[in-house]
């Protein structure tokens, strides 16, 4: 268990749907922008198009280390666009693809600024490493949106080869920073995947709660030793 009485010495950032849509899983800001453009689909289908392409990219080495941000969007919303294509007859999905895209990378520009406003802030006092389930191109996606000089070091799934809800992978983190565990607080959107298993890690946690994939709470909610809307509040 983490010591609540100890100062925090450094921290572990997740990157998706933290630092890149504010709290919102990016399930639900894609979705809010099919919405937003009109694109004639049901919200049943949209889930079960992203999760379909969610698990393609991580079967697959379909997104290359030097993929930008916009060009990994532009692929998943494909893979997405083209599976509800063979189910829905008549969607078009070169037409609507590119409309998606402009919303949600003019959206992330916008929240990655926010985020890079607070880590100038907490990188005057703190050590910062970043833990991510990634495709193996975070390092490119960083330094797309500025935010690649905050962390002195990156634990990314697709390389080191854990993955999230795996507390192994938060380990990695910590060992980076050169820290205890319990100095460490790990912030992160994702109850299951970032605040269980840091806890288990032996860190402390900041849940960053945000709209979630479902509307349900956590059955338990003890693993968060706080809980925030947003991340300036950090600061």
């Amino acid at each position: 268990m983490t010591d609540k009485h100890k100062t925090t010495e450094g921290y572990i950032f997740d990157y998706g749907g933290t630092l890149d849509t504010g709290g919102c899983h990016w399930g639900r800001r894609i979705w809010h922008a099919y919405e937003r453009a009109g694109v004639p689909v049901g919200e049943e289908l949209f889930r079960e198009a992203y999760v379909y392409a969610e698990r393609e990219l991580a079967r697959n080495p379909i997104i290359q280390p030097d993929y930008t941000f916009r060009k990994t969007l532009a692929v998943k919303l494909r893979i997405e666009m083209e599976y509800i294509s063979d189910r829905q007859p008549g969607f078009d999905a070169m037409r609507w693809q590119g409309a998606v895209l402009d919303i949600l990378y003019g959206q992330t520009k916008e929240e990655t600024a926010k985020s890079k406003a607070v880590l100038v802030k907490l990188k005057e006092r703190y050590p910062m490493a970043l833990v991510s389930n990634f495709y193996g191109n975070i390092a490119t996606v960083l330094q797309e949106f500025g935010l690649d000089s905050f962390f002195q070091s990156i634990v990314e799934s697709a390389v080191v080869g854990v993955r999230k809800p795996d507390p192994r992978i938060f380990t990695l983190g910590v060992e980076a920073l050169g820290m205890k565990p319990e100095e460490v607080t790990v912030v992160g959107d994702s109850y299951d995947k970032d605040i269980i298993p840091a806890r288990k890690a032996g860190c402390r946690t900041i849940w960053m709660k945000g709209e979630g994939w479902t509307d349900n709470e956590p059955e338990n909610m003890t693993a968060a030793d706080m809980i925030i809307g947003k991340l300036d509040e950090l600061i």
